[in-house]
């Protein structure tokens, strides 16, 4: 019957789904409370190292604190 494909495509499911969710807790935990940002394009790329100099600690994730 159809249903017997049910257990097999939830394992496939949650296979899939434990490397994105550990990345995510990963850098989480690694970056300060903060995912870490990836860059592939230019503008995106421009605007972390725009907010990498304003914080004044010279990281991109941290704020700038008046």
């Amino acid at each position: 019957m159809w249903f017997e494909i049910l257990p097999g495509l939830a394992a496939m499911g949650v296979c899939l789904l434990i490397p994105g969710m550990s990345t995510a807790y990963i850098h989480r935990f690694t970056n300060g409370s903060k995912e870490k940002k990836v860059a592939h394009v230019l503008y995106p790329w421009n605007l972390m190292e725009r907010d990498r100099r304003i914080s004044g600690v010279d990281l991109y994730y941290k704020s700038k604190v008046s």
